[in-house]
């Protein structure tokens, strides 16, 4: 999913140095755009030699050897000759798709635009910029003009705090089972029962029927995508952090034994229109992705170990959303999904705040990127729940979709002058497992939680979820930890 090769090269009316700009806003190497005008000028050489020497064989065929056979002539030497030219040129057409090849790869190295909005970082905690906050605290009601403001820089009232936290609440409402999981499937596997099942099932339905009521087209994508399509969207070490492999051999009449689960429903709806020339009348196009998402969480060792905050298995309503190839369109498009998001939390009565993204900490094909972090009572602390991000054309290039004009012949070297792409983006509007978390804090009483009201049609009408059970006893590895503590004080009192 690179950017267009054109935006590099100055005789095309490219700007190399802006895109060094943005690598170096991305914290990345900004040689890089060297390195892929070096090879884009290597292959551009040896195609205009190519060029060159089939103009002479041909010349050479027509101009000597053709003339003589006519004439009955010998020409030994001449036919030796264009023999020689032939394989010579043989041999450089192999070259030239491995130079391709290479400059491609380095292409795809380099990372999207960086929107003027996104604070220049690498430091989250510092640094994100936080844009909104519900609810409204005192302070920003008798100063509104506080915000935006780097989160490092924002003091305010936090929420109210609860005593419980989500592992402990959902194991007492009888929600789920966390060791028979683990038993089952191992790290961070689970079983979800009872209450959790109709939380986890109304959150879904309430999140279909409010994306609906706006308008988006509800879509179950296939939860297995082929390696090659997966490799033109994610990224290089998402293959090694987050996506699972899944080979063997099947009935497919392609012969594909090699796919990757999905992580998010955004990778199979990028190639929903896969090769696809879109009517620019038919955008924007909204939809509401509805699956089950896998994740390896390699990179998340020993976080979030208790509760279903982070798992490996979780099912998750995605917004995804298509707009024509104008940035103001896209930039407009993300702060409609955002609000859409903020609504939905809204209706749910929980609080958060909206920061947007330091730049060290975008993906490659994100813009720029907001991320809606819900407050969790018994947590005593924000936790990210939504990511809304504007990917312009970048995804869109990897997958071929496209919309708007054909190129114009008569105005060669006008960057204006290409195929467009549709701008692609996405935003979570809801991952189930941290939804429920963060309601059961939300709602927790001395006796169960309360189900908010707008869930309740989606749950039989169920408005309360009372403990069933006391606090789940401590795990083996938690008992031998506290032991531990309890040693080193005691030896700390010798």
């Amino acid at each position: 999913m690179p950017i267009d090769v054109n935006e590099l090269r100055d005789y095309k009316g490219g700007d190399p140095e802006k895109w060094k700009k943005y690598m170096v806003q991305r914290f990345k190497d900004p040689t890089i755009v060297d390195q892929v005008l070096a090879k884009d000028k290597e292959w551009r050489e040896l195609r205009a030699n190519i060029d060159e020497m089939r103009k002479n064989l041909n010349k050479l065929q027509k101009e000597v050897i053709a003339p003589k056979k006519k004439a009955k002539e010998p020409c030994d030497a001449e036919v030796a000759q264009m023999k020689k030219m032939q394989q010579e040129i043989k041999e450089k057409d192999l070259e030239l798709p491995k130079i391709a090849e290479a400059r491609d790869s380095l292409l795809n190295r380099i990372g999207n635009m960086v929107d003027p909005e996104v604070p220049i970082s690498h430091d989250e905690d510092e640094d994100n910029l936080v844009v909104d906050v519900y609810p409204e605290p005192e302070e920003l009601k008798s100063n509104p003009d506080l915000i935006p403001c780097p989160l490092g820089k924002l003091t305010y009232t936090l929420p109210a705090i609860q005593p419980l936290t989500h592992d402990d609440l959902l194991w007492r409402i009888g929600g789920y089972e966390p060791l028979r999981g683990q038993n089952v499937g191992g790290h961070r596997a689970y079983f979800l029962t009872n209450a959790g099942v109709l939380l986890n099932q109304a959150i879904i339905n309430y999140g279909i029927a409010f994306l609906g009521a706006r308008g988006y087209n509800v879509v179950q994508p296939p939860f297995m995508m082929n390696k090659e399509v997966m490799a033109n969207i994610a990224q290089l070490e998402d293959f090694d952090e987050q996506l699972y492999k899944v080979s063997g051999k099947t009935d497919d009449p392609e012969g594909s034994s090699e796919k990757y689960l999905i992580a998010t429903s955004e990778q199979p709806m990028c190639a929903y229109h896969k090769n696809d020339w879109v009517d620019p009348k038919d955008l924007p196009l909204r939809y509401a992705g509805i699956s089950t998402c896998f994740r390896k969480e390699a990179g998340s060792s020993g976080r979030d170990i208790r509760g279903i905050f982070r798992v490996h298995q979780f099912e998750k309503i995605e917004q995804f959303c298509l707009t024509a190839d104008d940035f103001e369109l896209s930039q407009a498009e993300q702060k409609r999904m955002l609000d859409s998001a903020t609504d939905f939390y809204k209706s749910l009565g929980i609080g958060y705040r909206v920061v947007c993204i330091v730049s060290g900490e975008l993906n490659d094909a994100a813009v720029k990127k907001y991320d809606l972090e819900g407050w969790f009572p018994g947590q005593k602390t924000y936790r990210e729940l939504v990511s809304c991000s504007n990917c312009t054309d970048y995804q869109a290039r990897g997958v071929g979709v496209r919309c708007g004009h054909a190129t114009d012949a008569n105005k060669k070297g006008d960057l204006t002058n290409r195929a467009s792409y549709c701008h692609m983006l996405n935003s979570t509007l809801c991952a189930t497992g941290r939804g429920i978390c963060c309601i059961l804090e939300t709602y927790q009483t001395p006796d169960g939680v309360v189900v908010p009201e707008v869930l309740r049609p989606f749950m039989g009408g169920k408005d309360f979820l009372p403990f069933v059970r006391g606090p789940a006893e401590a795990t083996k590895g938690e008992k031998n930890q506290g032991k531990k503590k309890g040693g080193g004080k005691k030896k700390g009192k010798q």
